[in-house]
């Protein structure tokens, strides 16, 4: 985690002031919104095109940045749309010489949120000026202040760009105090859209709001922490103070000091207190203690792996070319979600796989479960009348499958229960009569007429950007369905049965536990 402090209000601060502040107090970066007296940053004298190179070397020598340029531009103020690009591109620039990643957009003039501004002055700006910043490679961020105190609203623009260089500032008070959206509800909407934090405390009192150091309002600042630590954010978290909140502490001495403190308190000493269990013969440790159960999605047991051992090896086939760490198991589990994204694929729907013990079967689990669907395991030697009844009774919506096992005959099979192939476009939604609800049938090692091969629905991804996994993924509960497994009885047709993401881990976990 990384901490910032904004120079918003502290305009008279010296760049030599802000400099030794940050760097006593152990900042990383220096969120600036004015300086020295200059509220437009470009025309500072430190970011003056005769010292931004050198004040941008004197910073990485300190091991310090420029962690954000806040701008003063109204997204929503028709009568400077000319000169709010104007200064945005200059911002551009600066934030690229500087080295810079994030400028902060002001969606209106507004804290509460209000009628008069719309999304479509806003989205007219962006369209403008976002090829620019993404050739600089700096990333604009919007912020949850005004209009975007509903995050919601917020996420929709944001996924009509769908750009890498778009994302939010999550100015925690805001939502919170002025549109009543709890802190869980901003990551569900945002998720990894978060790139950037701004913190502040305040209470209500008669009435009438009144900012107050940290820890000293009634935000649920623990709660907030919580949120972030759920998405494992490690960006900045930027204090924003000004001196008209209170007479009596207008002094950055004691006002950035007790941030820090206060914030490091409740990130760093929860974060070192994570603790590894070793198992019997101490060749090897554990993540989770042994015989408890565990509150765990499948994608945070993947999250957490790929934490605490992202070099070690998760598969390694010996007859595949397969071969994945727990971080690389989990980049090609993200990038398919993204792919099943972009097929089409929403939360409870029902993915089917139909193959034996191929690295493709574990990826489309772990992509299914991530994303808030539901993963239909098929026997490998069904024949065509339990195929038909398990797709049809399971409402599977895609279906993840080889060309057969043994005396099974997959592609046989389906293509008689799907004609309409013959007449269909890979990477179309499918219509089958006898199959309604399926819409995608992607094929492993072999290829069939109206379907999409492996390799062309992985390259999907790129349609989908992965915040809207991470925001899938922050959604879901422990207690959501993940698995149907259909039974295999003697008697009648078999049954699906519903299985949860804490009924399948907790029985993996104690199947590890007995192991060892």
């Amino acid at each position: 985690m990384k901490y910032a402090f904004s120079t918003i209000s502290w305009t008279s601060f010296t760049w030599k002031e802000a400099i030794a502040m940050a760097k006593d107090l152990g900042f990383s970066g220096i969120e600036v919104r004015g300086l020295e007296n200059n509220v437009y940053a470009v025309d500072a004298r430190p970011f003056s095109s005769q010292q931004v190179l050198r004040t941008a070397e004197q910073l990485a020598n300190l091991h310090l940045e420029v962690s954000c340029f806040s701008t003063a531009c109204n997204l929503n103020d028709k009568d400077k749309r000319k000169e709010n690009i104007q200064q945005l591109q200059a911002y551009i620039d600066l934030a690229a010489k500087m080295g810079t990643s994030y400028i902060r957009l002001l969606p209106d003039s507004s804290m509460i949120p209000n009628d008069k501004a719309t999304d479509e002055a806003v989205i007219s700006i962006i369209t403008e000026i976002l090829p620019y910043a993404e050739k600089k490679h700096v990333t604009l961020l919007l912020e949850t202040i005004g209009i975007y105190c509903d995050t919601d609203r917020l996420r929709k623009v944001l996924e009509h760009f769908a750009s890498d260089n778009l994302a939010a500032l999550w100015d925690i008070h805001h939502p919170y105090r002025f549109h009543n959206e709890s802190p869980e509800k901003t990551v569900q909407n945002l998720g990894a859209y978060i790139k950037y934090v701004h913190m502040k405390d305040s209470v209500i009192n008669d009435n009438k709001l009144e900012y107050r150091l940290m820890g000293e309002g009634d935000l649920p600042i623990e709660e907030i922490v919580g949120a972030l630590k759920s998405i494992n954010y490690d960006g900045y978290i930027s204090y924003e103070w000004i001196m008209s909140w209170s007479s009596d502490l207008d002094d950055p001495g004691i006002v950035f000091p007790h941030f820090m403190n206060y914030i490091t308190s409740k990130y760093e000493n929860n974060k070192n207190t994570k603790k590894l269990y070793y198992n019997k013969t101490k060749t090897g440790r554990f993540v989770w203690k042994k015989e408890e159960l565990i509150d765990f999605t499948f994608p945070q047991v993947l999250d957490k792996m790929a934490e605490e051992f992202p070099d070690q090896y998760a598969f390694r086939y010996t007859t595949l070319d397969y071969t994945r760490t727990y971080s690389q198991f989990r980049d090609d589990v993200d990038k398919f979600a993204r792919s099943l994204i972009a097929l089409g694929v929403k939360r409870g729907d029902h993915v089917a796989v139909w193959a034996t013990n191929i690295p493709q079967w574990f990826v489309t689990f772990w992509a299914t479960t991530k994303i808030g669907a539901v993963l239909v395991t098929v026997n490998t030697a069904y024949k065509i009348h339990e195929a038909e009844y398990l797709f049809r009774q399971s409402d599977t919506h895609t279906i993840v499958m080889i060309e057969g096992y043994k005396d099974s005959h997959y592609a046989k099979i389906v293509k008689e229960l799907c004609p309409e192939l013959d007449n269909s476009t890979p990477g179309k939604p499918l219509h089958i009569k006898r199959l309604p609800f399926l819409r995608n049938i992607v094929t492993v090692d072999f290829t069939m007429d109206g379907c999409i091969t492996w390799e062309d629905a992985m390259d999907m991804h790129k349609k989908t950007p992965i915040e809207e996994v991470y925001r899938r993924a922050s959604t879901i509960n422990k207690d959501d369905v993940c698995n149907m497994q259909y039974t295999s009885g003697t008697t009648g047709f078999p049954k699906g049965v519903m299985l949860t993401h804490y009924n399948i881990v907790n029985n993996g976990k104690c199947i590890g536990d007995c192991m060892d």
